[in-house]
């Protein structure tokens, strides 16, 4: 068996009962085994220079359920690609899906439609502040179906009836929207580009 260079990565591949580790391995000038992951996901190990394959590969077959479990957790908590659709696109998208529902609170909300914005944002669909009277919807929502678009402008809408997740509010979006639950799986499937 070649000899690995001194700091050269070289890929390997070990099936465990846990799946399949794909990862690096560096012979480096180290006393212990070291696993980490990379910001990729990616699965680096770095080794002392004698240390035999088996030992490192009986190492990562022990750990295999903590490392592919940590590298799905990072994979799924890594920032999304930036929205594809401009602030003034979301806008002209939004903003008809309001001017439909807003008639059904005009006279809660005394005719006064309220301030529409979006923005990126990370881990909601939608918020809707009572004081400053205004919604603001992800612009990632461009990107869902229209049917998930109208339950989550209808949702923020209802908030200003309710202001929690309590069981009138749910009435209310049933009386409403009767298959909103549907419609709100949809926000967690790729869907059709709903321009």
């Amino acid at each position: 068996m070649k000899k690995q260079p001194l700091n050269t990565p070289l890929p390997h591949t070990l099936a465990t009962p846990a799946g399949t580790i794909h990862y690096q391995l560096t012979r480096k000038k180290v006393r212990n085994l070291n696993v980490r992951l990379r910001p990729d996901g990616s699965v680096a190990v770095s080794a002392p220079p004698r240390m035999p394959l088996g030992e490192i590969e009986a190492f990562l077959a022990k750990k295999s359920g903590w490392v592919l479990s940590a590298r799905q957790r990072m994979l799924a908590t890594a920032p999304a690609a930036p929205c594809r659709y401009t602030k003034a696109e979301c806008l002209a998208l939004f903003a008809p899906v309001c001017d439909a529902i807003f008639p059904l609170f005009a006279d809660l909300l005394g005719g006064q439609k309220p301030t529409l914005k979006v923005r990126d944002m990370t881990s909601r669909w939608g918020s809707c502040n009572l004081k400053t009277r205004t919604i603001t919807l992800n612009m990632r929502l461009a990107e869902k179906p229209r049917a998930a678009l109208e339950y989550v402008v209808l949702h923020e809408y209802v908030h200003f009836l309710h202001t929690g997740h309590q069981a009138p509010f749910h009435a209310e979006m049933a009386r409403l929207m009767p298959d909103y639950r549907q419609r709100r799986k949809l926000l967690r499937e790729p869907g059709p580009d709903s321009k």
